[in-house]
């Protein structure tokens, strides 16, 4: 909650904005007082966690520590600065590898989803599950246009409903909570934009995978993944038959 307030606070004022390079995209100063204020609270509480996050100098000493805070201060950053409300916090604790411990919270929406791993996935406090649709035919998917070109399909794109929003984080919530069937981006994906959803989603029931069916595994040495794809089982199962 903290870390809305000051995203929100600087959302009201001037968010020098600026381009990180090498299309890495833009950071605000919401973005670093974010970062700053969660791995001063976080690692005081667990001095022995490791720390990974989009707005800090990669250390790294986590590939030897056993748990790990990855963390993405403000997902969505495009959003933020649009004053749009789909940006999210998004924190996960990973250990050997699993997330064990994902919330993934949107201050301009008051939403908190939150798992631990076997105790299943909520939504302020009550338990949520992905749509349960079997057949990927009319099937609603999250994800970039890029993504849904024909030559990226066997057969070229299925018939399925595309819907966008920009925070990946918030993307796997809403596959994870049965508000839209699956979510996928198939490009090579930073850590820390994912590592709470893919918790949220599997707790919830579902199935999140890369975009070849591997295991998703997280800290890294380059702390990416080879795209993602998320949703109830059927449909995460035929998206990935029908991928090139």
């Amino acid at each position: 909650m903290e870390a809305g307030r000051i995203a929100r606070f600087h959302a009201t004022r001037d968010l020098r904005v600026r381009d990180k390079g090498d299309g890495q995209g833009p950071v605000t100063a919401a973005d670093l007082a974010v970062d700053a204020m969660l791995r001063e609270t976080l690692t005081a509480a667990r001095p022995d966690y490791a720390w990974l996050s989009e707005e800090s100098p990669d250390d790294p000493a986590r590939l030897n520590a056993r748990r790990v805070f990855v963390v993405d201060p403000i997902d969505g950053t495009r959003a933020f600065i649009a004053g749009e409300p789909t940006w999210a916090h998004s924190l996960a604790v990973v250990e050997d590898g699993v997330p064990v411990a994902a919330a993934i919270y949107l201050p301009m929406k008051d939403r908190l989803y939150a798992a631990a791993l076997g105790a299943g996935a909520t939504r302020e406090g009550w338990p949520i599950a992905p749509s349960g649709r079997t057949v990927l035919d009319g099937a609603e998917v999250l994800g970039a246009r890029p993504a849904f070109r024909d030559e990226v399909w066997r057969g070229g794109t299925p018939p399925i409903a595309r819907r966008w929003v920009s925070s990946l984080a918030f993307r796997l919530a809403l596959a994870a909570e049965g508000r839209f069937d699956a979510m996928l981006t198939l490009r090579e994906t930073w850590e820390w934009d994912i590592a709470a959803g893919a918790l949220i989603v599997t707790e919830a029931g579902g199935a999140a995978t890369t975009r070849s069916g591997a295991t998703l595994r997280f800290n890294n040495p380059l702390p990416q993944v080879p795209g993602v794809v998320a949703g109830t089982h059927a449909v995460q199962k035929a998206l990935l038959t029908r991928l090139a």
